[in-house]
């Protein structure tokens, strides 16, 4: 059996908030025909603030592709070392206990990934195994977790460290003027989140079942176009609905290994926009504080693509955790259109409510909280 323990989140220290937001909608694109839409839309999602890597003004700035991904490696290497500290830190581990490093990101490139760095600069062995996920988008902390579980099943009494590091402003085009496009502008932010997989030991989710679906003919609903400028977003109109198509497949899962979806003891999804979470209130049937950790980051946060599930989880750990054989489920959403699901159950005793959760990282240093 395997553990998914404590996860360390941090964001950066640059706030924008909604008003904020749709301040500059307004005064960007005041000639936009579908102007009124785009903040009606951006004013619906519920976030209330996000966190980026540089100031606004700068974020607004477009020098380039080359430039965007040297500040991705740079920004990456600054405030990532810190997060997995804490992370090792929460599960109790240290590098070298380490067997794999799963690194997820859909915001920048690297080659080698930043796992080769991590390990020449941290301490974790020569013989670590290295699994960077790069195109699975907002699915891929989902993704993340399951590989890590798979993994751990495999080789029994392994440990599995999980960083996802998404720098969405970065990838902002000022150029991509569609209603989508300023959607998404206000909607995405950025943060990175490490978490621990113990193959034995340690108190948190007890990973038992994980499986992944795939919709058919919906791979062109999200995506990236590369151009000479950079990563271009891509979201179809349809996208909010695919919860009636991705519901059932949490509930196949469920019932495939004798659990009922509607009848869990916590929920831990990606927040992708609130009508996410009300689609799966309605077609799970669950009253809408079942999914408040996720809804919590989504206000918070934003959507932070890959990281979203693993600040969800932070929160229930914050929240003191749950009794002792719980059942839950963990579930990351993206591109294909995918799900990536995984059940679980709390092991260990209930924590003491936490009063400190994220931290903020400044620019260039890491962060001092515990």
């Amino acid at each position: 059996m395997t553990t998914l323990c404590r996860p360390a989140i941090a964001v950066p220290e640059h706030v924008i908030t909604r008003e904020e937001t749709l301040d500059l909608a307004r005064s960007l694109h005041a000639d936009h025909p579908q102007l009124p839409l785009a903040l009606r839309l951006i004013g619906n999602t519920g976030v209330e603030t996000r966190r980026l890597v540089r100031p606004i003004e700068e974020t607004l700035r477009h020098p380039g592709a080359t430039v965007l991904n040297a500040i991705y490696e740079a920004e990456s290497k600054a405030r990532v070392p810190d997060v997995v500290r804490r992370a090792l830190a929460h599960g109790e581990v240290e590098p070298e206990d380490i067997d794999l490093i799963v690194y997820v990101s859909c915001t920048g490139f690297m080659m080698p990934s930043l796992t080769a760095w991590l390990i020449n600069t941290m301490g974790f062995r020569p013989e670590t195994r290295q699994l960077p996920i790069a195109q699975l988008g907002c699915a891929a902390g989902g993704s993340a977790i399951n590989r890590a579980h798979d993994f751990c099943s495999a080789y029994p009494g392994s440990n599995v460290l999980i960083v996802a590091c998404e720098f969405c402003s970065l990838c902002y085009q000022p150029t991509d003027l569609g209603v989508g496009n300023l959607l998404s502008n206000g909607l995405f932010g950025d943060a990175v989140a490490a978490v621990v997989m113990r193959g034995e030991g340690g108190t948190g989710v007890r990973l038992q079942h994980n499986g992944s679906h795939l919709v058919p003919g919906t791979e062109k609903w999200i995506s990236y176009v590369i151009r000479d400028t950079g990563y271009h977003f891509m979201l179809d109109k349809r996208v909010p609905g695919t919860m009636s198509m991705l519901a059932p497949a949490m509930r196949e899962l469920a019932e495939r290994h004798e659990w009922e979806i509607s009848g869990l003891d916590f929920y831990i999804v990606h927040a992708g926009g609130p009508r996410i979470l009300d689609d799966l209130c309605h077609y799970l049937g669950l009253p809408p504080e079942m999914f408040r950790y996720s809804r919590a980051t989504l206000t918070e946060r934003g959507n932070i693509a890959a990281a979203v599930v693993l600040d969800a989880l932070d929160r229930l750990f914050e929240d003191g955790g749950a009794a002792d054989g719980a059942r839950g489920v963990i579930a990351g959403f993206g591109p294909g259109i995918t799900a990536e699901i995984s059940l679980g159950s709390w092991t260990g005793a209930p924590l003491a409510p936490a009063t400190a959760g994220a931290v903020s990282v400044p620019a260039g240093r890491g962060a001092t909280a515990p």
